[in-house]
């Protein structure tokens, strides 16, 4: 009697879920469940399961804005300026080539994806003119990527189009596209576990231990062992691991009710992108705001910025729809993942343990590819 094992959990639970497995992905978000998908492909037989803090991904995957975008003109200059110009440009190449690998892994259908073309929106005509001055160059960089020879361009006659205020010109780029993030997520988890793969919510991991032979998860359900790991957590990395330069970064977000007679339709990035704004069906949803208030905003709380909210409202009334009158529907808010630079962090922590962080605010884009490449870091089981 003195060995037997009190456990919360059956022997039937035990045996399905927690025992004997080869690879423990921490977070079910967009990189995680993609990590899992590419692995259970290349080893079918392997039991795979993914740990989840919260109902749903708990960072940003089930929050953000929905945009199938690779980068803005003056946010790219922004990171050239302080960035390798070769990190730069190979992270927008993971961006395309991630949203190429999300498109096929979940189909447009399902994605509800729309290429509705992105326009960047200046209120400064010195601004304006200094994007202007890199779109050739730009368009040179990527368009063997994009398969186009005018992916940014000078679009001013959606000003008036579309009702904007006090807009001093506009850069569209016509590959850019927007998506639904709740269907989403709801196919890539059904995908991942038509393959097999096991999501388990509202198990947090508060350490990891590789002792080699396995490694060992603490949580708060008691310890899971598993032959490998992935840390797919983003913003919420360095509660678990020691990695300098990444950090939290909260976003606030806001949708309106339906406005009637709306002709906005696309994604639009304002301010080098710290706000965003899309038409969802007849709906705005605007979020951003990020530079008013850096240090409140770098956290892991879920909690409503009212000074930031305050802008985006004022940024509705008197720039996107000052002939329209509107309501706010409903406010939330996503933790992100940022540092120095933008491109993701996939690397080996130890021997059976990688992880694959900061996506820098362009998860939807890059995830998929992220997942996928933090498998093949990963020692074969």
């Amino acid at each position: 009697m003195h060995n037997t094992l009190h456990s919360q959990f059956s022997f039937w639970e035990t045996q399905t879920y927690f025992n004997n497995i080869d690879l423990a992905v921490i977070g079910s978000g967009i990189v995680g469940l993609n990590a899992a998908i590419h692995f259970k492909k290349k080893h079918p037989k392997a039991k795979v399961v993914v740990l989840e803090r919260g109902i749903l991904p708990n960072g940003a995957s089930t929050k953000n804005a929905g945009f199938a975008c690779f980068g803005s003109v003056s946010e790219l200059q922004t990171d050239l300026e302080k960035n390798n110009e070769n990190d730069v440009w190979h992270t927008v190449e993971m961006r395309i080539k991630g949203l190429e690998l999300l498109r096929k892994t979940i189909g447009d259908k399902h994605l509800h994806f729309q290429r509705l073309g992105g326009y960047e929106l200046f209120t400064s005509k010195q601004l304006f003119e200094k994007a202007c001055s890199s779109i050739d160059d730009f368009n040179k960089k990527i368009k063997s990527l994009t398969k186009s020879s005018n992916t940014y361009q000078v679009s001013n006659k959606h000003i008036s189009r579309f009702g904007f205020k006090s807009i001093e010109g506009i850069i569209l780029n016509q590959e850019e596209g927007q998506l639904d993030t709740g269907n989403m997520m709801q196919y890539l988890l059904q995908y991942a576990m038509s393959l097999g793969v096991i999501v388990l919510n509202n198990i947090s991991v508060s350490k990891i231990n590789d002792l080699g032979n396995k490694v060992i998860l603490n949580t708060n359900i008691g310890s899971i062992y598993s032959k490998l790991v992935i840390v797919a957590n983003n913003g919420f990395a360095k509660q678990l691991l020691k990695l300098k330069d990444v950090k939290p970064a909260r976003a606030q977000v806001l949708i309106t009710k339906p406005v009637k007679n709306l002709t906005i339709k696309g994604t639009f990035h304002y301010d080098e992108g710290f706000y965003y704004f899309r038409n969802v069906g007849d709906r705005i949803l605007l979020g951003g705001g990020r530079n008013l208030d850096f240090e409140t905003e770098t956290t892991h709380e879920f909690a409503f910025n009212h000074k930031i909210h305050q802008q985006l409202d004022k940024l509705l009334k008197d720039m996107i729809l000052p002939h329209s009158s509107f309501e706010i529907e409903q406010r939330w808010c996503g933790i992100m993942g940022v540092g120095s630079e933008k491109k993701p962090i996939i690397e080996k922590i130890s021997p059976h343990v990688v992880c694959a962080v900061r996506m820098g605010g362009m998860g939807v884009a890059i995830g998929s590819l992220v997942g996928k490449l933090a498998i093949e870091k990963l020692k074969k089981v």
